[in-house]
Order: C-alpha cells, then sequence, then structure tokens
C-alpha cells in the first residue's frame, strides 16, 4: 500500500516559488522523493511556467520577493479560470496574524511561517493535495452527472415528440382533412401565443414554457377523431343531427385516450396536460354554445381559445373534399365577426395583428395536391 501511494504522489507536481536559492534547494530536496518538483526563482517566472503547463497540482508561494510579490501572485492566478483552483500555500518570514489573514482571504489553502518545520510542511502538503484530489473527483463527477442529465432530458424530449408524431400520425391515416393542417395549426398557436404573451390577461399564463409546450401539444388537437367511424368522419355532405352528435365524441375520446396515457405513465406530463386541454375544448364556443361542455368566457382553457382560432382559420383557407377553400381576407373577416360569440376578443384582436404571419405560414405549408388527390380515392373507396 505504502508503494502505491509513493507512486501516486509521484504523479503530483509541486511549483516552488522563491527568490532565495537555498530555500529553493533546501524544499526541493525535501520533496524530491515524494513528488515531481518545478521551481520559479520569481513570480513572473512563475506565472510564465503557468501559462505553458497544465500538471500543477500545488504551488509553494514565497511572499516577500522583489517584482511581483506572493500577493500579486495569487491575484493574477484566482483570476485566471485555468489556475484559480490550484491549492496555494504561503511560505514566509511574515509572521503576524494580520499577514496570515491577508494571505488566507487572497485565496491561499495555507500559510507557513519559516524557518520551516519539515514535518510541518510535508502534513499540509498532503492534506492540500488531498483535498484538491477530492474537489477534483467530485468536479469531474458533477460535469459527468451535469452531462447524463442533459442527455437523460434530451432523450425523454425526443420520446416525448416521438409520441406526439406517432399518435399525430396515427390521426392523419384517418382523417382527410389533415394534410399540413397539423403544421400550420402549431405555428398560429405559437404566433398568437408570442403576440398575447405580455397581455395582462395572459401574460402569467403565457411563458416561454408554456409558449413551447402549445406548440408541441397541438398536433393531437383532433386526436379523437381516430375513433370516429369512417362513414361519418369522411362524409363529402353534410352530417346528418345524429351523425354530428356523433363526431362531436372527438374531443372526449381525444381527452379519454390522453389520460389514459397520462395513467399508464404514472405521473403528470406538462405536455399532456396542455394536449388534453386543447383536444377536449378547442369547440368551446367564447360565448358558451359550443361542445362538449357548453363552457363559457374564461371557464374555457386558455390552450383551447388559442387553438380555437387557429383551427377555424386554418378550415376555412382549405379545400376540403366537401368544401370549397376561401381567401385568407374571407376567413380574417369570419374570425372577426366571430369575436366574443365563437371566439376571445383578445384573441381575435391579436390574430387580427397578426393575419399576415398566419398568411406566410399557410404559404410555407401548403398541402400536397397529389396526397389530397390520394385521399379522394381513398373516401370514393370507402363510399
Amino acid at each position: 500500500m505504502s508503494k502505491y501511494i509513493e507512486e501516486k504522489n509521484l504523479r503530483k507536481t509541486i511549483l516552488v516559488v522563491d527568490d532565495n536559492a537555498e530555500n529553493l534547494f533546501l524544499i526541493l530536496d525535501l520533496l524530491k522523493d515524494k513528488y515531481r518538483v518545478k521551481v520559479a526563482n520569481s513570480g513572473e517566472k512563475a506565472l510564465k511556467y503557468l501559462e505553458c503547463s497544465d500538471a500543477i497540482d500545488l504551488i509553494l508561494l514565497d511572499i516577500m520577493m522583489p517584482g511581483l510579490s506572493g500577493y500579486d501572485v495569487i491575484k493574477v492566478l484566482k483570476k485566471d479560470i485555468k489556475t484559480k483552483d490550484i491549492p496555494v500555500i504561503f511560505l514566509t518570514a511574515m509572521r503576524n496574524v494580520e499577514d496570515e489573514q491577508k494571505g488566507l482571504e487572497m485565496g491561499a489553502a495555507d500559510y507557513i511561517t519559516k524557518p520551516l518545520s519539515a514535518s510541518i510542511m510535508l502534513s499540509r502538503i498532503k492534506t492540500q493535495l488531498e483535498n484538491k484530489e477530492a474537489k477534483d473527483f467530485l468536479k469531474d463527477k458533477n460535469t459527468y452527472l451535469e452531462k447524463e442529465i442533459i442527455k437523460r432530458t434530451k432523450e425523454v424530449s425526443v420520446i416525448k415528440d416521438v409520441t406526439i408524431l406517432t399518435l399525430t400520425s396515427l390521426a392523419e391515416t384517418r382523417d382527410l382533412d389533415t394534410g399540413n393542417h397539423i403544421k400550420r395549426t402549431q405555428h398560429y398557436i405559437s404566433i398568437l401565443a408570442v403576440a398575447l404573451k405580455s397581455h395582462p390577461r395572459f401574460r402569467e399564463y403565457l411563458s416561454d414554457e408554456m409558449i413551447e409546450t402549445l406548440y408541441r401539444s397541438a398536433p393531437l388537437h383532433d386526436i379523437g377523431k381516430v375513433g370516429i367511424a369512417d362513414k361519418i368522419l369522411l362524409k363529402p355532405g353534410t352530417l346528418t343531427l345524429e351523425e354530428f352528435e356523433i363526431m362531436k365524441r372527438h374531443t372526449t375520446l381525444g381527452k379519454d385516450a390522453i389520460e389514459h396515457a397520462e395513467r399508464e405513465l404514472g405521473v403528470e406530463v406538462k405536455c399532456l396536460r396542455v394536449a388534453k386541454e386543447i383536444a377536449f375544448s378547442h369547440h368551446e364556443n367564447y360565448d358558451g354554445s359550443g361542445y362538449p361542455l357548453g363552457l363559457c368566457g374564461d371557464e374555457i382553457p386558455i390552450s383551447a381559445r388559442l387553438m380555437a382560432v387557429a383551427d377555424v382559420y386554418d378550415a376555412l383557407i382549405s379545400e376540403r373534399i366537401y368544401k370549397s377553400a376561401i381567401s385568407h381576407e374571407e376567413a380574417v373577416k369570419t374570425i372577426v365577426q366571430g369575436s366574443g360569440s365563437k371566439f376571445d376578443s383578445d384573441i381575435v384582436d391579436v390574430f387580427v395583428a397578426c393575419h399576415n404571419d398566419f398568411l406566410r405560414v399557410a404559404k410555407n405549408f401548403l398541402d400536397n395536391a397529389s396526397v389530397i388527390e390520394q385521399k379522394s380515392e381513398q373516401l370514393s373507396q370507402i363510399l
């Protein structure tokens, strides 16, 4: 064991800084069998050496030297990220308590007065090297743990995104209306949220984190349509009252599906909670005439109120098998007409201010004509 300790110590490098040659030889002779020892006879040379070396584990530093004093040297060391954590032991003939206090306040790890006692100096050096080794271990461990946390957080985020994408893709296979609708509504809801984040009614809710959550949750707003029969979901004409009642169930089916996912996870996931709000309540009208619960005004979750504007706007400007698209200008007018009745008027005001951003998104994510034709063929087969 003692041989192992000696070999371990020999890997430690100590820099001795003293303008007195006799002191340097004395300390070198004392340490050479236990440590690697480097010497410098001035503060300037010590700093120059440290610029080129990464292998110093401890510094023995004289205070009273011509040129740069030990105090001057330690000031430089503590300002440099490369050297600030190297323990410094002052070696000095200055015996006053005030001098020792000053040295320790400047960042020295220890303070040894001359004439030097070999046993005391070796004991102090050993203690400081062990302290540094423990600190380095904890620092490396913390760095490793921080990297692991970042890695795992990214993995969880990717899993969450993949889960939402998978569920969304499943909905797309059933619903002829989707196309790039999902991507567009993601951007629409984000535009509205960013524009409203300083609004007195919404600023407490619309943090940057929540805006990101809204963007990620939006694709699940119609996930419940997976549970609606094709003859109703894909019907080209107007739904009967009975069929419409069945269609309205997609809000509850979406909420139930997401709640099931939450129960399976065993923990509340913010993204799923917001997705559940949107799926369940984005067809509620501000005047209470919507569904499934007939919620009114601020009873409707903010997330659902935002999605209501985004969803209706996109439905209006998008061509469907059962209807033609209307122009952007007509869609804006329709949304404005629904202010205070179908939609939250403050959200409509922001929509009007940002309507050109909506148009830009619509142009960037146009539905693919071939996809529409393909879905038309799918519909004809179903019928």
